[in-house]
């Protein structure tokens, strides 16, 4: 059995902003309602959200031998988080401004899986950063870090929304579990349901996929759904547009009170290199690839390259 003090003090001597821990359990509320979800079709073409289902709200069934779950957070609120010029038409979501979280938080998880195990020699652990069917927000909950928001993402009571999740598995108990965080503190307040500019936020704190613009922006489309965006983006901008984005999008974020007052990111992981709203699209639009790859080959941005977020001006301009 780990004492958890031992695991929290490693968790931010690495460089994490908060640390929680859970037991592995199955989340059966949770699946019942992403299966009513899927069944309404508001996952669009993102296919995979099907797979293993079984394994999505059950990390034992994931994970071999599983007892625990670490679930680590870093925060990387920017100056950028907060919204940009109404007048930029070149907006990427202010996690996108950094080095890619993936590579980070693998790179931290891996030290304190490391550091553990020095002094836990027996300990067995899988990492994850958003790569495999983990329910990781709602995990989050279960391990104290915050609560689901109106929008869906974690609201955490230190840093808001602006916080990425790293995960460790583990083979074995802890000496403490965390209090799953209990109810919401958004109150009566829909700034995020409003602000949304394609109206994607649902009643049931989901996400409808085929208006988000963070999807449309950034996730493989079929030929079928970006037609289908494109004429719909013709049609009626101001209600499937992509409203000056061409990376992810933060309007969900930067307009929640819960991220107003809250600290900007103090891991180096995630200091802005760049901001985007001192390139113009037209820059963007005359960028080579290699230029791109040298000013931007250690972002997320790299995951679908230079022609989607030309493409993506494109389509707004349409």
């Amino acid at each position: 059995m780990i004492p958890s003090k031992l695991i929290k003090n490693i968790a931010y001597r690495t460089g994490f902003d908060l640390c929680g821990i859970t037991s592995c359990h199955h989340l059966a509320e949770n699946e019942h309602r992403f299966r009513e979800w899927l069944a309404s079709g508001y996952h669009a073409d993102l296919n995979y959200l099907e797979r293993n289902l079984d394994k999505r709200f059950d990390v034992a069934k994931l994970v071999d031998g599983a007892k625990s779950v670490i679930v680590c957070a870093v925060n990387y609120k920017s100056s950028r988080s907060l919204g940009y010029p109404t007048t930029c038409r070149s907006k990427i979501a202010s996690y996108a401004c950094n080095r890619d979280y993936h590579t980070s938080l693998k790179e931290m998880l891996k030290e304190l899986y490391i550091t553990l195990k020095k002094q836990m020699p027996t300990l067995q652990a899988r990492l994850f950063t958003d790569s495999a069917p983990l329910l990781e927000k709602q995990l989050a909950v279960e391990a104290g870090l915050g609560w689901i928001g109106r929008q869906s993402l974690l609201v955490t009571p230190e840093f808001g929304t602006f916080v990425l999740l790293g995960e460790l598995v583990i083979n074995d108990e802890v000496d403490h579990y965390d209090t799953p965080f209990e109810g919401s503190r958004c109150g009566d307040c829909h700034r995020c349901v409003d602000a949304c500019p394609n109206s994607a936020i649902l009643p049931t704190k989901n996400i409808d996929a085929r208006r988000c613009i963070s999807r449309l922006t950034i996730e493989k489309l079929s030929d079928e759904s970006e037609n289908s965006s494109l004429t719909a983006n013709r049609g009626n901008a101001s209600k499937t547009g992509l409203h000056g984005w061409i990376f992810g999008c933060d309007e969900c974020q930067s307009c929640c009170p819960h991220n107003r007052t809250t600290p900007y990111a103090s891991n180096p992981h995630f200091a802005q290199p760049f901001d985007p709203a001192e390139l113009t699209a037209e820059e963007w639009l005359t960028m080579s690839e290699e230029e791109f790859a040298l000013r931007f080959g250690h972002t997320p941005l790299v995951r679908r390259g230079l022609q989607r977020i030309q493409h993506n001006i494109q389509l707004d301009r349409d």
